[in-house]
């Protein structure tokens, strides 16, 4: 089970968003390009005020949003006879670098463990690369748990919620991202292993 399973539902609720963006002539790639620059300025900000509270509470926000524009983005592409190979690559990077735009700001927060969420971008990007084997072998693009992409985004908004409000990063936080690190290697597994077999 991974939060991604929660998608068509989400998709569902974005579908008259999506008709009214498709409408006005917005593409896919557009939407992507705006989930990705949205990512970088919110990482910037965390990363030059070393993790100010108000950047933090932003964060939840920000990945709430930017799950909703990677949805539509799709939606888009696949509903409105959008898709493109230039699509597909944008897709992929700009997920992946947004992940390392926001996550890594977090090593400048006073308390987290830098390492720890350096191994954490890591494993993340680990799994991104594991999934997108299945497709380069010729067989199917892997969205395998237990700590898939929106899951990762759950646990980033969850520590920088907490931390915004005023709990003390410590244990807790240094935590919560082994454990995630240990989901993240066992996801990977997960990932080559059905991607193998299906």
């Amino acid at each position: 089970m991974t939060i991604y399973d929660l998608k068509p539902k989400f998709q569902t609720l974005l579908r008259p968003i999506v008709d009214g963006l498709h409408a006005k002539g917005i593409t896919p790639n557009q939407v992507t390009w705006a989930a990705l620059i949205l990512s970088i300025i919110t990482g910037a900000l965390v990363a030059m005020t070393h993790g100010a509270r108000w950047t933090l509470l932003l964060i939840p926000f920000v990945m709430f949003i930017r799950m909703a524009l990677n949805a539509i983005d799709g939606i888009l592409a696949k509903e409105h006879d959008m898709m493109s190979d230039e699509g597909a690559m944008l897709n992929e990077l700009g997920d992946v670098v947004s992940d390392v735009a926001l996550y890594l700001p977090l090593a400048f927060i006073a308390g987290v463990s830098p390492i720890i969420v350096v191994l954490f971008v890591v494993v993340g990007l680990f799994t991104e690369v594991a999934g997108i084997v299945g497709a380069v072998i010729g067989k199917t693009r892997r969205y395998d748990g237990p700590m898939g992409k929106s899951d990762r985004a759950f646990v980033v908004g969850l520590l920088a919620l907490l931390i915004g409000l005023g709990l003390t990063p410590g244990w807790w936080s240094e935590g919560l991202l082994l454990i995630s690190i240990g989901l993240g290697v066992i996801t990977v597994l997960n990932r080559v292993k059905r991607g193998l077999s299906s």
